[in-house]
């Protein structure tokens, strides 16, 4: 089931608990928890709805402008399927989140090892678990299809390839491309895999950016912006001001830098020593 970034965050934030969907058979089951950019994000009920019925606590609940609008988005693709009414909430983070960050004992690296080594034997095209974590080692936040390419494959298989690393909490993925986890490091370490992000200086320190998509990601990072912190140093004016900022992308800045609890700087033209006085 696909969703857009700022329903997953408006999910998260508790403003959405229900989407709608044409579907010509129910494609998810109550109780199914689904892995997203935000965390966790369960189905709580699926039931099939006729449009006329919808009302506009049930748009606002979508996350609709409005009915009308709740209704021509459903009605622009698929229009002959039949609607499901979806009921969604957040289920907390990620349990990848905590595990990329265990980092394993000789026994449990061992045991890592051995699952790759059987994902290496059942591949028709050869050994790849370790060529894929080295190569994400030396080039993280590469676009995926430029290391499919480095790496011989097509995109897509490349893609489902990681997926399998991710599950066992040996890699992250990020806006852009991916980055190994350091337990995906400690498995290549104990093995002794020459590794390029070895010698890599550690990151600056402070908290990272959250998810805001690609376009964002780039702008910033192209900023010299990498941390929160960083971001508080500039106002939100000159922070939507850069191309690929839209209003998501604020909009879960903004919310980072809250829980935080840091805030973008004053933009001298609102605050209110820039305000003339009329005395």
């Amino acid at each position: 089931m696909q969703m857009r970034p700022a329903e997953l965050a408006a999910i998260r934030a508790g403003d959405i608990d229900l989407a709608f969907r044409r579907w010509e058979r129910p494609r998810v089951k109550p109780g199914t928890r689904m892995r997203t950019a935000v965390g966790l994000v369960e189905i709580t009920s699926v039931d099939r709805v006729p449009v006329r019925t919808l009302t506009a606590a049930d748009a606002r609940r979508a996350g609709a402008a409005s009915l009308t609008a709740l209704r021509q988005g459903l009605d622009r693709l698929h229009a002959d399927r039949p609607v499901y009414r979806i009921g969604l909430k957040y289920a907390g983070a990620d349990p990848r989140q905590a595990l990329r960050e265990a980092v394993p004992d000789a026994a449990e690296t061992e045991t890592i090892a051995a699952w790759l080594d059987r994902l290496d034997r059942a591949s028709p095209t050869g050994p790849w678990t370790r060529a894929t974590l080295l190569l994400i080692d030396e080039l993280p936040a590469t676009r995926a299809p430029e290391l499919a390419e480095r790496m011989g494959r097509d995109t897509p298989s490349f893609k489902q390839n990681v997926r399998k690393l991710k599950e066992r909490g040996l890699t992250e993925s990020l806006d852009i491309g991916y980055r190994l986890s350091p337990r995906g490091a400690a498995v290549l370490d104990h093995e002794g895999h020459p590794r390029a992000g070895r010698d890599r200086p550690e990151p600056e320190p402070g908290i990272p950016l959250p998810h805001l998509g690609a376009a964002a990601t780039r702008a910033l990072t192209a900023r010299g912006v990498t941390r929160l912190e960083q971001v508080a140093e500039l106002s939100a004016a000159e922070v939507q001001a850069l191309h690929g900022v839209g209003p998501y992308a604020l909009r879960h800045l903004r919310a980072a830098l809250d829980e935080a609890g840091l805030a973008f700087r004053a933009d001298p033209a609102t605050s209110p020593s820039a305000t003339p006085s009329t005395t």
